[in-house]
């Protein structure tokens, strides 16, 4: 079974039996933290992607894409050849380069805020970076169609994570929330097995979680 927007709040109220006001105009809220929760326990190739971007001389910060969640990977672009940067924390590289006016090719970066990252040495010049990285999708809340990667191939985990919202809003019976809560258990583990499982199996750098195929 496939989701779009408007078949899944249908399908929350008709299994939360409730079409009160209050309730209806949060169906949005509990699919958005529906989806937050699957992108934040399991990792999918679906949801991976690329962006380039230039350094700017003398400047130690590079921004992020504004959908970006997690890095992968960051490399210097230099005669068609790739150099990738290890990713450390942020004390490493301002031990590594106390003296930010200090410049040369970057070896390092790190997680400096929300939005950008820092690198070191400080870029000595414009220089093309290339980020593969984790990516947040459009929810289905938002797209112009009302589907979504999610509400298509995983109805299940999507459906029983927003009726876990829907029924933590209503504070239902605790039985009822623990089985929804299940349900969604169960469905995030056949998507952790394939996306950390099935999609790892010939990878031979650890540079994702892995897990047994079960």
């Amino acid at each position: 079974m496939a989701f779009t927007f408007t078949t899944l709040k249908t399908a929350i109220q008709d299994y939360s039996q409730n079409t009160e006001t209050t309730f209806t105009n949060n169906l949005a809220r509990f699919i958005l933290n529906a989806e937050e929760r699957i992108l934040k326990e399991c990792q999918l190739d679906v949801f991976r992607n690329n962006s380039q971007g230039s350094t700017t001389s003398s400047q130690k910060f590079l921004s992020k894409p504004s959908d970006f969640l997690a890095p992968y990977s960051l490399s210097v672009i230099t005669d068609s050849a790739h150099e990738f940067l290890l990713y450390k924390q942020v004390t490493f590289l301002q031990d590594f380069t106390p003296n930010p006016a200090i410049t040369g090719v970057p070896r390092y970066y790190a997680d400096w805020n929300d939005t950008t990252f820092l690198l070191a040495p400080t870029p000595n010049d414009a220089l093309t970076m290339e980020l593969h990285y984790f990516f947040r999708p459009t929810s289905i809340t938002e797209t112009s169609d009302g589907t979504s990667w999610l509400g298509t191939n995983a109805d299940l985990a999507l459906l029983y994570g927003s009726l876990v919202e829907a029924y933590t809003f209503m504070k239902g019976e605790p039985d009822l929330l623990k089985l929804y809560n299940d349900r969604y258990i169960e469905a995030l583990q056949t998507l952790k097995n394939l996306g950390e499982g099935k999609q790892t199996q010939d990878e031979y750098r650890y540079d994702r979680i892995r897990r047994p195929v079960q």
